[in-house]
């Protein structure tokens, strides 16, 4: 049983770029596919495959390299924790190293880039920033 699946997910696919996999598996959620499609429109995943398993369907992400074998998805953090939630608002969403970064947030409005959110108008959990 995981407490934290967002930071189980976030291991596993620095993990998986780290040692050069080409893809990783993980338990399937609503938030972590919808943590995986924000990955792949963002260009640090190729693509994504959900397998309707028993008892519990699986996530697949296929990881993206450059052409010198070195990941696109260079480094995550997760922020918000079950231990301590952390929240901002339209004018708190921070940038990730300077703009090269996403900040993934869960708004009202379901889960969205940090810049999708600042240009709604909406405030949210801050989850992730990845890199």
């Amino acid at each position: 049983m995981v407490n934290d699946p967002i930071a189980d997910m976030l291991a596993r696919l620095s993990n998986a770029a780290a040692v050069k996999h080409p893809n990783a598996v993980m338990p399937a959620s609503k938030l972590r596919v919808a943590v995986a499609k924000i990955l792949k429109d963002e260009g640090y995943i190729e693509k994504l495959e959900l397998t309707k398993d028993r008892p519990q369907s699986m996530l697949r992400v296929w990881l993206k390299y450059d052409d010198k074998k070195k990941p696109i998805l260079s480094g995550v953090r997760r922020i918000s924790k079950p231990g301590r939630r952390v929240y901002a608002g339209t004018a708190e969403i921070p940038y990730v190293r300077h703009g090269l970064g996403v900040a993934i947030v869960s708004t009202t409005r379901g889960v969205m880039t940090g810049t999708r959110a600042k240009r709604m108008g909406l405030g949210g959990e801050v989850l992730c920033y990845v890199w």
